[in-house]
C-alpha cells in the first residue's frame, strides 16, 4: 500500500531548485509555494511521465524481478482522470494487480522529479493519494489474507497509518512478514508521523532506509551517534511484537556498502559501482533496491541474495530515466 503518483520527470537547472527552495537529493511534500512548479516544469523543460510513488516503484520492480504475472498486488488512491488511466495501464503491463481506490473529486497525485547532474529532488503533490481510506482496505482484505509479505514506504504514514497498522497486526498474528521503509527524514522529524512510525516498529520484521534517514531516526531518539552500523543495531534491538523472527534493518548508502543488522550483529555488503558516465538518473534507485530485495525475500532467499538482487535492481534503474526497467532482468542469475 502506498501513494500512487505520476512522476513528471525532467532535467532542470539549479536556479529552478533555488526558486522553489528545493534541496538537491531531498524528498518533500509540496507546500503552497511549490504548486506552480509542476506547470513550470512542463512548460520550460522536456518532461517524461512515469508511473511513480515510492511503494508503487518498489512493487513494479519486485514484479519485474519475479517474472510471474499477478505475483504482486498494490493499493492506493487515484483520481478519475487520464493520469489514473496511465497508472492502471502501466501496472497491468508490468503484471502488478492494482486495486486502486478512485476519488472522483480529486486529481491523481503527481511528483516533480527535478534532475540536476544525475541527482534528483522529489516534490510530491499527493492530491488523491492523500485520500486513501481504511474502508477500501477492509473491502480488499482478501488480497491481504492471500499475501505472504507486505510492504509500505514510510510516506504512507502521512495518509493512512490505520491501514498500515491493520496490515502490520495481521502479519504479526499470522506469522507473515511486514516490511517498512523510513523513506524520508521528515517521517522521523514531524511528531505525528514519528509517533505513527514508532507505533508500527514493534510489528516490523524488515526495516529499510538510507544513511540520512537512519541518522534522522537516531537524532529523533536522542542517540548520541551517527555511526550507521550502531544505529542499525539499535533499531534492530527495539521491542518486537512477534518473537518468531528477529527484526532485520537494512540501510543503503548510495554507492557505499549496504549495512544489514540482525540478531546482534552487522554485516556490510559492497556495492558494485555504476561508472559515472553511465549514470542517467538516481530517481527511484532506493525504491528499486527494495523491489529487488523483496523479489528474493518472498521466494525464501537469504539476506545475502536479497541484497545482491537489490543492488542489481538499483544499478539498472540509475542507468535509465525514472524508475523504468528493460523487458527482462538480463544479467541477474538466480543460481
Amino acid at each position: 500500500m502506498g501513494n500512487p503518483l505520476l512522476d513528471i520527470s525532467a532535467v532542470v537547472d539549479q536556479p529552478l531548485l533555488d526558486k522553489y527552495g528545493i534541496e538537491l537529493g531531498n524528498q518533500i511534500l509540496a507546500e503552497e509555494k511549490h504548486l506552480p512548479l509542476y506547470k513550470e516544469i512542463e512548460e520550460k523543460y522536456k518532461v517524461e511521465y512515469i508511473a511513480g510513488g515510492a511503494t508503487q516503484n518498489s512493487i513494479r520492480v519486485a514484479q519485474w524481478m519475479l517474472g510471474v504475472p499477478g505475483a504482486t498486488t498494490y493499493m492506493g488512491c487515484v483520481g478519475a482522470d487520464h493520469y489514473a488511466d496511465e497508472l492502471q495501464k502501466t501496472a497491468t503491463k508490468d503484471g502488478v494487480t492494482a486495486r486502486y481506490m478512485i476519488d472522483k473529486a480529486t486529481p491523481t497525485g503527481t511528483c516533480a522529479a527535478c534532475i540536476v547532474g544525475g541527482e534528483r529532488s522529489l516534490v510530491a503533490n499527493l492530491a488523491a493519494a492523500n485520500n486513501y481510506k481504511h474502508d477500501h482496505l477492509t473491502a480488499n482484505m482478501d488480497a491481504v489474507e492471500n499475501a505472504r509479505v507486505f510492504y509500505s514506504a514510510g510516506f504512507f504514514i502521512t495518509v493512512s497509518p490505520d491501514s498500515m497498522m491493520t496490515v502490520a497486526k495481521h502479519a504479526c498474528d499470522t506469522d507473515k512478514q511486514y516490511c517498512l521503509n523510513i523513506s524520508a527524514p521528515f517521517i522521523c522529524e514531524v511528531p505525528p508521523f514519528k509517533k505513527a512510525l514508532m507505533d508500527l516498529i514493534p510489528y516490523v520484521d524488515w526495516l529499510f532506509g538510507n544513511e540520512n534517514e537512519a541518522r534522522a531516526f537516531a537524532k529523533s531518539e536522542e542517540w548520541a551517534t551517527e555511526d550507521i552500523e550502531e544505529i542499525a543495531l539499535k533499531i534492530s534491538r527495539m521491542p518486537k511484537a512477534n518473537g518468531c523472527r528477529p527484526r532485520t534493518v537494512v540501510i543503503t548508502q548510495g554507492a557505499e556498502a549496504t549495512v544489514v543488522a540482525v540478531a546482534g550483529r552487522t554485516t556490510t555488503f559492497p556495492v558494485t559501482p555504476v561508472p559515472k558516465e553511465k549514470l542517467v538518473d538516481t530517481n527511484g534507485a532506493g525504491d528499486a533496491f527494495v523491489g529487488g530485495f523483496l523479489s528474493q525475500l518472498v521466494t525464501g532467499k537469504g539476506v545475502e541474495e536479497c541484497v545482491r538482487a537489490g543492488h542489481y535492481a538499483g544499478g539498472v534503474i540509475v542507468q535509465r530515466g525514472g524508475c523504468t526497467v528493460p523487458d527482462k532482468p538480463y544479467g541477474f542469475a538466480w543460481c
